[in-house]
């Protein structure tokens, strides 16, 4: 094993310019190599819910998890654990070292774009799922990188926009797990964020190298987000220390002069390049290093002080996607009836067998397994809830209407060809889909070409469209019919490189024809590689009506409601709650025609359910991953109970929502909320949500019975008062309304989840840490005096209450 020693020796090996070199990408996903020292480039992937590898493409699959805010919702640290083991293996099935993930950020508001990337609202429940997904991972022999530090909680003007945050607040929420990450996981990596907070841009920020490395004792690198280091001097006399992509950028030969000018120290670039080789040598890319398990596997305590111990697994044994395919197919199928949130159920739920149903909407086919953006990633394989409950019982399908107005990729064979001048053909290959992501880039490339012979299935005007930067076209049969210039407005890399703008034309066309159909986009400077072909047929008519008379003809109506990709994705956040379409008018249609309705609703985070009153049951599958649908018939056939319980508290009302202000104005974002998000405003504002943070039912009742305290242990007594097995997460809140200090209503201080049988009691052992008592004053201090327990299924129903003095502190 190397030690600091040795590394520290092989920097001293280096010269200036050398040492640079390795502190930005030597491409877009790879660090640089060294030779000298016997290190090779390390890989960079995105996660959080699945590893993509490298780049976009559709023939390379990987497993799809569910997403983060699923992962939140299932309170399940051994789980999350297991799955991020799964994660490790994935990563090192495809030469991955680094995995850019766990995000987290804290659902400030429901509006964010990527609220499904993240844990939850609250930032213990957010650390203590994110220690143990970095545990899984690190445990595996793969770098976790949480991101994105920090305050980046909001989309619009990412990359510039100014979180202007008390310091209190920034510590006790936004920090917050962050902190657990580094101290109690040992993460092996950061990143910065796009965003400023208080002024300073993350990539310079004063916070990379306090709190971060010398309180928390940090010792990997701050990787930048994509583009995100845009300073030489301010961002290298910072914490920064790993600039991507690469080799470009504002370091390099810029960097090096700074340092021969004094304005850089070059103990500080030399003290990056120890970071980065401590990293290689723990993912084992340092020739005759190995430093991995020194903070991750050799000793994995508990997640959080005072917390119950969490099994970790053993990642090489259970969770190789070599190794079992099968196994991994069970455990992603778990994780969907784990986070399965019961919202409402009139006991039709779980189904009895036998029965005919109505399976209505488009999710039923085509769910929304993962959110947009760079989370993105191909599965390896999908279900759908329509497959799953045939293979069990009758159904008949009524799609409803549809929801998506943008045009569909072609799914079927394209030829994508490369072009330089006079339309010479440099590249070619051919393809599974007309969303082309990446391709080979090659000197001379002018214009990038996707072509197929389009058999068409229906008589009408079918839609054509064709996406990217630049001068678009698009001909049929050698015809042109779309000749259009799309200029570059934007920085956004997840705009410009995943979801770049789209020009459509209609085109009439005969059935059984076959045409050729040829996509063209000239390839301008830093305008990526992204371009789209795309055809749909004349529209069906699937509309209410049909969805209506199969819901009276069955026993039971089963209606998935859905979100789509333009409303929560990367780059962008939302301006509404409101389901898309006609689906709320859908949904009562339905409830009024068949009393026995369940409700799916397939969204990453919150979504108004105006008639969640009218439904027999409502479920939230969040976005469930690529076994969606035998995940969610089992819940629906009580062969598993829905685990999950709200890691975020849903609105009922739009005009409700407590944290209005999430979009900046004139590039200032200001948290004045301070400490109060979430459940915390809710109580703040005594105003009831629809359903409270920590909310979920199962398949059994519970009475909470008798709570006492024991030194730094909240001892719980619940009893099972139903007729069937069930999991419940006992949660422990406390309060403080004689508190000296400004405090929220109450907030959550540890959770335990316990497991009984039909009539039996059974006691949950939750363990409440120092810090939850604590606040941030300069320092993390302990207020003398008594706090009040609240215990309880949900932030808003605590029938448990205590009082207790410092029998509470026994530190």
């Amino acid at each position: 094993m190397h030690d600091d020693h040795e590394l520290v020796r092989l920097v001293g090996k280096l010269d200036l310019p050398a040492k640079v070199r390795l502190l930005a990408g030597g491409s877009v996903w790879h660090s640089c190599a060294e030779p000298l020292i016997g290190l090779r480039a390390m890989t960079f992937s995105d996660g959080p819910a699945g590893v993509r590898g490298p780049g976009w493409d559709e023939r390379r699959t990987s497993l799809a998890l569910p997403s983060p805010s699923a992962l939140g919702a299932t309170w399940d640290e051994d789980l999350v654990a297991r799955l991020g083991g799964l994660l490790a293996a994935e990563a090192r099935r495809k030469d991955v070292d680094v995995l850019l993930a766990p995000v987290l950020n804290l659902h400030r508001t429901p509006y964010g774009g990527r609220h499904f990337e993240c844990f939850s609202e609250d930032p213990l429940l957010t650390a203590r799922l994110g220690v143990a997904y970095v545990r899984g991972v690190q445990a595996g022999g793969v770098a976790a990188t949480p991101k994105h530090f920090v305050a980046n909680e909001t989309e619009t003007d990412r990359l510039t926009h100014d979180v202007r945050v008390g310091e209190r607040a920034l510590r006790e929420l936004y920090l917050a797990p962050f902190e657990t990450a580094v101290v109690e996981a040992g993460a092996w990596a950061v990143m910065s964020a796009y965003n400023q907070v208080n002024g300073h841009s993350m990539s310079e920020s004063p916070l990379l190298t306090s709190p971060l490395k010398d309180e928390w004792g940090f010792d990997g690198p701050v990787v930048s987000d994509w583009g995100a280091v845009r300073t030489t001097v301010a961002s290298a006399v910072s914490g920064q220390d790993l600039s991507m992509p690469g080799p470009w950028g504002p370091w390099g030969e810029r960097l090096v002069a700074a340092v021969e000018a004094g304005e850089v120290p070059e103990a500080a670039v030399d003290d990056k390049v120890l970071r980065l080789l401590r990293l290689a040598a723990r993912v084992g890319a340092l020739e005759g290093a190995s430093l991995a398990g020194e903070a991750s596997s050799a000793e994995l305590p508990d997640a959080v002080e005072g917390t119950s111990s969490v099994a970790w697994p053993d990642t090489d044994a259970d969770s190789s996607s070599d190794a079992d395919p099968n196994c991994d197919a069970r455990l992603l199928r778990e994780a969907v009836s784990a986070s399965t949130v019961l919202l409402r159920n009139n006991g039709i739920l779980p189904l009895a067998p036998g029965l005919r149903i109505a399976v209505i909407g488009p999710g039923a086919t085509a769910a929304r397994v993962q959110g947009g953006g760079s989370s993105g990633l191909y599965p390896s394989a999908e279900n759908n809830l329509l497959d799953a409950l045939t293979q069990r019982t009758e159904t008949v399908h009524a799609p409803g209407p549809r929801i998506d107005d943008r045009p569909t990729p072609v799914n079927a064979p394209v030829l994508v060809r490369v072009l330089g001048a006079d339309d010479e053909v440099l590249f070619r290959e051919h393809r599974l889909t007309g969303r082309i992501l990446e391709t080979r880039e090659v000197p001379g490339a002018e214009v990038l070409e996707i072509s197929t012979a389009l058999h068409v299935t229906k008589s009408g005007p079918w839609r054509l469209a064709v996406a990217g930067y630049g001068r678009l076209t698009l001909d049929v049969d050698g015809v042109r019919v779309l000749d259009v210039v799309q200029p570059l407005d934007t920085d956004d890399p997840a705009v410009k490189h995943l979801r770049p703008p789209h020009h459509d034309v209609e085109v009439s066309l005969a059935e059984g024809a076959e045409v050729e159909v040829v996509a063209r986009r000239e390839l301008g400077e830093d305008s990526g590689m992204a371009s789209m072909l795309a055809a749909d047929p004349p529209p069906a008519v699937h509309g209410e009506a049909e969805a209506v008379e199969a819901a009276r003809s069955c026993d039971v109506a089963v209606v998935v409601v859905s979100t789509t990709d333009a409303i929560e994705s990367e780059g962008r956040d939302r301006h509404t709650l409101a389901l898309p379409g006609e689906q709320d008018a859908l949904v009562r249609a339905v409830c009024a025609v068949n009393p026995n309705t369940v409700v799916v609703v397939n969204s990453g985070g919150p979504v108004l359910l105006p008639w969640r009153g009218q439904a027999a049951a409502v479920l939230l599958t969040w976005f469930p991953g690529q076994e969606c649908g035998n995940g969610l018939a089992d819940v629906l056939f009580g062969d598993r109970e829905p685990g999950g319980r709200l890691p975020t508290t849903w609105p009922g009302e739009e005009t409700d929502v407590p944290v209005k202000d999430y979009l900046p104005v004139a590039g200032t974002l200001p948290y004045d909320e301070d400490l109060d998000i979430g459940y915390r405003a809710w109580a703040k504002n005594d105003v009831a949500p629809a359903y409270w943070f920590g909310h979920g039912l199962g398949y059994t009742t519970w009475h909470y019975e008798e709570a006492r305290v024991e030194r730094d242990v909240v001892r719980v007594r619940v009893r099972n008062t139903g007729e069937r097995a069930g999991r419940e997460v006992v949660q422990v809140y406390l309060s403080r309304p004689d508190s000296a200090v400004a405090r929220p209503r109450r907030w959550l201080a540890g959770f335990a989840a316990v497991t009984a049988g039909p009539g039996e009691s059974v006691e949950a052992v939750v363990g409440i840490s120092r810090r939850a008592i604590s606040h941030w004053a300069g320092e993390w201090v302990v207020e003398p005096g008594a706090f009040t327990v609240l215990t309880g299924p949900n932030a808003g129903h605590t029938p448990l209450r205590l009082e207790r003095e410092n029998a509470l502190l026994p530190w």
